[in-house]
């Protein structure tokens, strides 16, 4: 029957992930969705209307809210749950993750309340069982539709990392392996904060200047937070670091960059929530890298300034003129 891998979520991403999967006839997947009502309309409809319009889900992918029937015969996990709810969610189905499955994570952000990567948060509810992080640039939206794209995946078993190369490449999709797991979640983490900056620039109508300024500066950012935790430098001049940054701040996808430039027009931060069909995670991950960052001494003047944005103490005019004037130095 092959390998069966079991997606734990429902969500875009976990759609796109399916779709990947199935192209390898040796391969079972299974989406697990958490309401059932949801898990009905994926299945009967074989179609994400509300995320993925469009797109077929292939009627060999299972789809239901049982757990135990998801993940009965599997040998790996995918994580495709927001950073905000993935601990949540685990812990309400651990008791049937009893096997030690490795866990594919396509979660990008750090926990608020801990500030933990997802990585750890998986291995803290699931126990230590070993992770690959799949990151790079990689909207749910063009995978699914077969556009070509490359990513990583990262993990200090570089066995498995290969394994989970062979499971998800296809003639559209193409991954490289990494053992820098940190540095791959970081970067995946930090880029949706630089990337609500980006929009915030697209909203006040800078221009190419000074969206081209900020995602530069933001890549320093990012590394210089990221070695500061325990990342390779190298980690960040690569698809998980600029590759995905570039895709972030300037896709018509990215929901980060659209909530930045929504406040950049003027709305306030609690209608562009309410408006919004998914999980923007750069709001949460805003707040707890600089809080990392304060605990560790590490400068941060964009995650400082879209967070003062979130909060509402700068406006977007008043954080841009925070920077711009900024003590000179050396780059």
């Amino acid at each position: 029957m092959g390998t069966k891998t079991t997606i734990l979520g429902s969500g875009a991403m976990a759609t796109a992930c399916s779709i990947l999967l199935a192209e390898h006839p040796d391969q079972q997947v299974a989406i697990w969705a958490r309401d059932a009502e949801h898990a009905d309309q994926l299945a009967r409809n074989r179609e994400n209307k509300r995320l993925l319009p469009g797109v077929r889900i292939p009627d060999e992918v299972q789809i239901t809210a049982d757990i135990e029937a998801a993940v009965a015969g599997s040998e790996f996990l995918v994580a495709a749950i927001p950073s905000k709810y993935l601990r949540e969610t685990l812990e309400s189905i651990a008791p049937t993750l009893t096997s030690n499955r490795p866990v594919i994570s396509v979660v990008k952000g750090i926990e608020i309340d801990t500030l933990l990567r997802p990585s750890q948060i998986i291995s803290e509810v699931l126990g230590g069982r070993a992770v690959v992080a799949l990151s790079g640039p990689s909207h749910a939206e063009e995978i699914a539709r077969r556009l070509p794209a490359s990513v990583v995946a990262a993990s200090g078993d570089v066995v498995l990392a290969r394994r989970v190369q062979e499971m998800f490449t296809t003639d559209r999709f193409r991954i490289y392996t990494n053992p820098d797991l940190i540095g791959v979640e970081l970067a995946g983490a930090l880029k949706n904060v630089i990337a609500i900056a980006a929009g915030i620039c697209d909203g006040l109508e800078y221009g190419d200047n000074a969206k081209s300024a900020l995602m530069t500066r933001g890549i320093v950012e990012i590394s210089r937070f990221g070695e500061a935790l325990g990342a390779e430098p190298s980690t960040f001049a690569g698809l998980a670091g600029i590759g995905d940054l570039i895709t972030t701040c300037t896709s018509r996808h990215g929901r980060n960059r659209l909530v930045g430039e929504r406040l950049g027009k003027g709305e306030t931060l609690h209608n562009i929530l309410k408006s919004m069909n998914a999980v923007a995670e750069g709001i949460n991950t805003a707040h707890a890298v600089l809080e990392l960052a304060d605990q560790k001494g590490i400068e941060m003047p964009i995650t400082a300034e879209v967070c003062a944005v979130l909060n509402g103490t700068h406006t977007p005019e008043a954080a841009t003129q925070a920077l711009m004037m900024r003590p000179l130095r050396d780059e």
